[in-house]
């Protein structure tokens, strides 16, 4: 690409209002991987290794994700996002899928001006790789958040095995000659509630079939066509994926490099953990006898009242200088926008409203908050 038709494409962006954060994917140049960076199975909805990407897989299959140092070269990337396939399945059930994705909120969507009839064009690009060429799907998911929910798809192909390519997909309110995201209908409400789901499609049964190209649909079970790949059908497949970027615009620009702490900071609105021997995991107090309740803080302000998941090994925590030590946390209370209190109320004994500080005792220990869409 030259450099004045950069310069051009950024000018489009500028008229648009963003030259900055003008991407509305989190983490797509796959840096920031808080879970897991090994191979990991996928089950049916995982988030468990890239930050703010969610797995699916219904089939009788089985693939994995990992973090890859395969990058298309020259492009800024350090990672990349592996999948392979470790069970094939050769033959789909009408009913069976394989597709992961990223959930944006409404709230960080209100500059589309969806629900109007001034609803912005916008233009997701990426680059992929993969060992098995023919068409894929991407998919567009207008959830609800309030009004009504609407699908749009578009074939794209892998043409040269093992070969990085950059996809650009242009996307139209009117796609498909519809009036459904420029009606009262395709309206998103500014809450921190699901607005998009912005699919790639591996592997698709025959019930969801049916889709038109670049088309907005009011059926949402039009994923794809039978022309789609059964990624899944041999365990010599992988794919890979970064530089995933969604825009306001009829182009593509080059992709938005963030800096590593302000990407983590914006996934760790969704999800955050705290690991390891020795690591400090709050302060707090005995309330009663035989309970100790420790406040953590997080980061950023989360979406949402986070789940909690701690893990359970025996003497994982430690309360220092109380010398109680304890398994797991038995749950959470008190949450407000800047944290929350952690309580336990086993092998646990102290004085009512004596100070102490919980850390964890050994590597095992690990509490993680989510609030994913």
């Amino acid at each position: 690409m030259s450099k004045a038709r950069e310069l051009a494409e950024l000018g489009a962006v500028y008229d648009s209002g963003a030259l900055s954060n003008r991407n509305l994917i989190i983490n797509g140049g796959m840096q920031v991987w808080q879970r897991a960076t090994a191979a990991t199975a996928v089950t049916n909805s995982t988030y468990g290794t890239v930050d703010r990407f969610r797995f699916w897989e219904d089939t009788d299959g089985a693939y994995t994700v990992e973090r890859s140092t395969d990058v298309p070269s020259g492009q800024g990337f350090g990672y990349s996002t592996k999948l392979v396939v470790t069970t094939a399945d050769t033959s789909l059930a009408g009913g069976q899928y394989a597709q992961f994705a990223q959930r944006i909120e409404a709230q960080n969507l209100q500059q589309l001006s969806y629900g109007t009839s001034g609803a912005k064009t916008i233009t997701v690009s990426f680059w992929v790789k993969s060992s098995k060429t023919g068409s894929y799907a991407f998919n567009l998911y207008k959830n609800a958040a309030g009004n009504t929910a609407y699908l749009y798809y578009k074939s794209f192909s892998i043409d040269a095995a093992n070969t990085w390519e950059k996809k650009i997909i242009t996307i139209s309110p009117t796609a498909g000659s519809t009036s459904f995201i420029t009606s009262s209908a395709g309206a998103l409400d500014p809450s921190t509630s699901t607005g998009f789901e912005v699919y790639i499609t591996l592997a698709i049964g025959s019930s969801y079939h049916g889709a038109t190209d670049d088309s907005w649909s009011s059926n949402t079970n039009e994923y794809s066509t039978s022309s789609n790949v059964n990624w899944l059908d041999s365990t010599s497949n992988n794919f890979y994926i970064t530089g995933l970027q969604m825009e306001v615009g009829t182009e593509a620009t080059p992709f938005e490099h963030r800096s590593y702490a302000d990407e983590l900071k914006q996934c760790q609105r969704y999800y955050w953990q705290i690991a390891g021997q020795n690591t400090l995991f709050g302060h707090g107090f005995y309330y009663g006898t035989t309970e100790f309740d420790c406040r953590v803080n997080f980061p950023v302000e989360m979406r949402a009242s986070p789940s909690m998941t701690s893990s359970n090994n025996t003497n994982d925590f430690g309360i220092h200088q109380g010398g109680d030590y304890f398994p797991s946390f038995s749950g959470i209370q008190y949450y407000n926008g800047e944290g929350l209190n952690m309580y336990v109320t086993s092998n646990v004994s102290g004085t009512n409203g004596e100070a102490k500080y919980c850390a964890g005792n050994q590597s095992t220990a690990k509490v993680q908050f989510s609030a994913e869409l």
